[in-house]
């Protein structure tokens, strides 16, 4: 059972930077996928980025792209989301999610474990 952890969550103004971070309860090396999702009120769970362990191949939403990246510590067990000129649309609790695949995978009924989600909000 793999336990996930955020972090690093907050009020911040729109063009403002943010790093969330996800503890991982155990050594997520080899085929483990590690992925941050995104949910705004009464919306779905959205892909926001995803990162191959092995490897550390990584796949991003086009809504993020060239603001935010994925990337992860060794040996700290630790994925980091660097977010960047933020939008007041990247408003969301965001979660971290985890799975042991080879491929990575945008959704989110393929991730197995879940953390509790960290607020982010964005104002204009």
């Amino acid at each position: 059972q793999v336990q996930l952890v955020e972090s690093g969550g907050g009020l911040v103004q729109a063009g403002a930077s943010l790093r969330l971070s996800c503890v991982t309860s155990e050594r997520t090396s080899g085929n483990y996928v590690v992925a941050w999702f995104r949910q705004a009120p009464g919306k779905e769970r959205d892909f926001v980025a995803a990162i191959r362990w092995s490897g550390g191949s990584t796949y991003y939403a086009d809504s993020v792209k060239g603001r935010f990246t994925i990337s992860r510590d060794n040996a700290k067990n630790t994925v980091y989301l660097q977010m960047n000129s933020l939008k007041p649309e990247d408003t969301a609790v965001y979660y971290c999610a985890a799975d042991i695949r080879v491929a990575i995978t945008p959704h989110a009924r393929e991730y197995d474990y879940w953390g509790q989600g960290t607020q982010v909000t964005v104002s204009s």
